[in-house]
């Protein structure tokens, strides 16, 4: 029974598994954090994204090769995108005199 309850506990891990920032995560992170996502997979993820920029939604990570649709759906509810800071936002603005207005 003591087996038992240890195996369920580690199946389980991932359920209580902080969800990622996929544009900021590296992808050691990646892999440890999202279902069926191992070291290349993430990998791929991570050089896709400095090739192409941020990801702007869970279908944009379909882009990447070895990833479709069924994997998105395991994924989905682990991934979460933080602000990305795009060249002329406000907070550059912000540190550079020269942009300033008045």
């Amino acid at each position: 029974m003591k087996k038992i309850f240890a195996i369920l506990m580690l199946c389980s891990w991932s359920v209580f598994a902080e969800p990622v920032d996929i544009n900021k995560a590296d992808a050691d992170t990646i892999s440890k954090s999202l279902t069926n996502i191992g070291p290349k997979k993430a990998a791929a993820i991570v050089q896709y994204r400095t090739e192409h920029g941020d990801f702007k939604s869970v279908k944009d990570i379909e882009n990447v090769s070895g990833i479709g649709a069924k994997t998105i759906a395991l994924i989905e509810k682990d991934i979460v995108f933080a602000d990305s800071a795009p060249a002329g936002d406000k907070k550059s603005e912000k540190t550079d005199p020269a942009k300033k207005t008045k």
